[in-house]
């Protein structure tokens, strides 16, 4: 199977920790509990305690997905500092193949019935010398779902990282509001971004996904069960009509 022809989504963020990871873990866990093989990839991953094992992120799409690969295929790089992959990798006087990068991707998506790869960060983050992680994701072809915030400045980011994505080429399977407060706890902000959004661009708002509690495995539980209940679940049903 190519890379073009994958089934499986790339997941950004309009910005670091809009939970993109949860949402990517979520996403395994529902296609892992009916049966998919699913294949899981974070290129590189920042701020990690102990690069000789997975960081938090990797670990969590490893635990979602039950992947069998190691964890030098679901996250290549671990990298200490809290940087983009570029920055950190050089700090540490490492080089991120991004050649490597690619072909690594491209056995997983080959081997597996669904793969979701996960960014660093957002787009316009830069992973390797010159490429940044739009270009990885141009590369891959799968289609893009962006995760964004629902508070204020959620209108701008979001706008921007899907013009960005348009004007890059890349494939939009859309964009989900993640981390919705309870309706009474919502600013103006937040009460108006879903409505606002969906009618500033022609791409589709696949879910707004409320607030959840409980350590990140907890979180992931709960996502996967509100991802279930959507009425949005056409994503994955015109992905893998036979499952769902």
């Amino acid at each position: 199977m190519s890379a073009a022809k994958a089934k499986g989504l790339f997941i950004t963020g309009t910005d670091t920790g809009v939970g993109k990871s949860l949402v990517g873990a979520a996403l395994a866990k529902v296609l892992r509990e009916r049966g998919v093989n699913v294949g899981v990839m974070k290129p590189a991953e920042s701020g990690v305690d102990d690069p000789e094992k997975l960081g938090p992120d990797g670990q969590l799409l490893k635990w979602a997905a039950d992947s069998k690969l190691s964890d030098d295929q679901i996250c290549p790089y671990r990298l200490l500092a809290p940087l983009s992959p570029s920055v950190a990798a050089s700090q540490e006087k490492k080089r991120i193949d991004y050649n490597r990068l690619l072909q690594q991707a491209n056995e997983i998506i080959d081997n597996h019935d669904f793969t979701i790869i996960e960014g660093a960060g957002g787009l316009m983050v830069p992973l390797s010398g010159g490429f940044l992680m739009a270009d990885f994701a141009a590369f891959l072809k799968l289609p893009l779902l962006v995760v964004c915030r629902p508070g204020l400045g959620t209108i701008n980011h979001t706008l921007l990282t899907l013009f960005a994505a348009r004007n890059m080429d890349l494939p939009i399977a859309g964009y989900m509001i993640n981390n919705m407060p309870e309706e009474q706890k919502q600013s103006t902000a937040e009460k108006t971004a879903a409505h606002t959004l969906a009618t500033l661009t022609t791409d589709e708002l696949l879910a707004v996904l409320h607030q959840v509690d409980g350590d990140d495995k907890q979180k992931v539980e709960q996502l996967a069960e509100q991802i279930t209940n959507l009425r949005t679940m056409p994503l994955l049903k015109s992905c893998l009509p036979d499952v769902f």
